[in-house]
């Protein structure tokens, strides 16, 4: 009798299997600003050192304010004198328009005494034209005091402008984040030209932007109708448990050089394990696969007739069975059709057998699949692709 290939083995079994979409991702900042000035002067006072978090609303920089406060200085001193202007044009209004009255009052006095024959027509005109010189000059005072008027608005703009300036000499966050580099020190002069001064990148939340292939598109839109979809990042190396976020964001293209869709997602990041720039694992989850027959992925096999596993019948010979695949995850994967749970089928050492061959089974026969290493070589990835769905 020839001698039994010796096999390693697992029991095919019946399980919810979770769907998930596993690639590289890159962590991006929330936000990022590159602080720069809006005046020109001497870098006084930075109040911050490099690198670290500060909140929106802080002070950064000094520049040197004293140039903006001597601005304001002159623009409230102009506003007082044309309302000095304007206070003088008000009252030359009012002795105006009471010298007008009287002349008019004397005019048409000296208009009857003329019609009655007791003054000439010459009398009569000179305090006619003196009405009209006296009403020229309550026009000419009215034109001072909206001439006063718009003086005095030009000034309050002015001087709204030469304190928006002096506020520009202190820069402040305008987010709250984390400080990288400084760029100028305390005594360069500043121009509004100029580079920015120190980036910040708001850390907390972070994004997490990873390429997801095409064809998972539609089932991703589709749960995502149904509710948020959870996205979990892990940093290379990292020991810990991953960050949980969520997914926020689909691009409005697919990449065509690449066949990927970029997504993002977010995450709360409280213990800044997430740093932007960093290459991270990502895992999207999309639910389960609920009463799917799964084997270890090593158990199947690529032929010229497609994809086959061996099966140990119960005669302890090997079956060579052709089977349609399913989902992977991990080194776990979903048998659509040729096999059913709870049969017999060979992990390690297909490669000494042939159908019909008496198998002897190594360690403990039998044993129910509870999941183990990597995924087999028949496993597909591509650049910022997760694992695919063979059909």
């Amino acid at each position: 009798m020839p001698k039994a290939a010796l096999v390693s083995t697992a029991v095919a079994v019946r399980k919810s299997l979770p769907v998930e979409i596993r690639v590289i991702g890159n962590v991006e900042a929330y936000s990022t600003i590159r602080v720069r000035a809006q005046v020109s002067g001497q870098l006084t006072k930075v109040y911050f050192q490099e690198g670290q978090d500060v909140k929106a609303g802080d002070l950064l920089f000094l520049i040197d304010p004293r140039p903006y406060d001597e601005a304001i200085r002159q623009a409230e001193a102009n506003l007082a004198r044309n309302t000095a202007l304007l206070r003088q044009a008000e009252a030359n209004l009012k002795r105006d328009l009471a010298q007008e009255n009287f002349a008019r009052e004397q005019a048409a006095r000296y208009q009857k005494l003329f019609a009655e024959g007791v003054l000439s027509k010459q009398q009569a005109d000179q305090y006619a034209s003196d009405a009209e010189v006296r009403s020229e000059a309550v026009r000419a005072s009215q034109a001072a005091i909206e001439s006063a008027q718009a003086a005095i608005k030009a000034d309050m703009a002015a001087i709204a402008n030469a304190r928006l300036q002096r506020s520009y000499c202190e820069i402040r966050a305008p987010i709250s984040g984390r400080t990288g580099n400084l760029l100028v020190q305390e005594g360069n002069l500043i121009r509004v030209t100029d580079s920015e001064l120190v980036t910040i990148r708001q850390i907390q939340p972070v994004y997490v932007s990873f390429a997801v292939p095409e064809n998972r598109l539609p089932e991703v839109k589709r749960q995502m109708a149904a509710g948020a979809l959870t996205v979990t990042a892990l940093p290379s190396g990292d020991p810990g448990p991953p960050e949980v976020g969520r997914l926020t964001f689909i691009d409005n293209a697919v990449d065509q050089t690449t066949g990927t869709i970029r997504m993002k997602g977010t995450f709360e990041n409280r213990s800044s394990r997430l740093w932007p720039g960093q290459f991270v694992n990502v895992t999207l989850r999309l639910g389960n696969l609920a009463d799917a027959v799964v084997v270890p992925t090593r158990a199947v096999q690529m032929g010229q007739e497609g994809e086959y596993i061996y099966v140990v019948s119960q005669n302890q010979t090997a079956e060579m069975r052709p089977v349609v695949t399913g989902l992977r995850a991990g080194e776990e994967i979903v048998i659509q059709k040729g096999l059913e749970a709870g049969e017999t089928v060979v992990t390690e050492g297909q490669l000494r057998l042939a159908p019909g061959m008496r198998v002897q089974i190594a360690g403990r026969a039998g044993r129910a699949h509870q999941g183990g290493a990597e995924p087999s070589g028949g496993e597909r990835r591509g650049p910022g692709r997760g694992l695919e769905k063979k059909s």
